[in-house]
C-alpha cells in the first residue's frame, strides 16, 4: 500500500519509493529509507501535509511524496 493510504498510528515498514534523484535525496535526508519503520501520525486537512514519525521524530511530507512511498503493515 502507499503511505498516503496507510491507517493512522499503525507501525509500517518502508519497502520502496518511486521518483528521481531529487525525491530519493529528500527522503534520505528525512530518514525515510527502505527498511526503516515509520507510522502516520496525522493527515492535515484540506490537502495539507502528512505527519509521520521516523527514527523517534516527527516529519511533515507532502501528499505527493507520500503517494510515492510504498509501505506494508508490520
Amino acid at each position: 500500500m502507499k503511505l498516503i493510504n496507510a491507517p493512522i498510528n499503525e507501525t509500517l515498514y518502508i519497502l520502496n519509493y518511486t521518483g528521481g534523484k531529487g525525491v530519493a535525496s529528500k527522503l534520505r535526508q528525512l530518514g525515510l529509507c527502505p527498511g526503516r519503520k515509520t507510522k502516520v501520525l496525522r493527515y492535515a486537512p484540506m490537502g495539507g501535509p502528512v505527519m509521520v514519525e521516523v527514527g523517534g521524530r516527527s516529519v511533515a511530507i507532502g501528499r505527493g511524496i507520500a503517494a510515492r512511498i510504498e509501505v506494508e503493515k508490520i
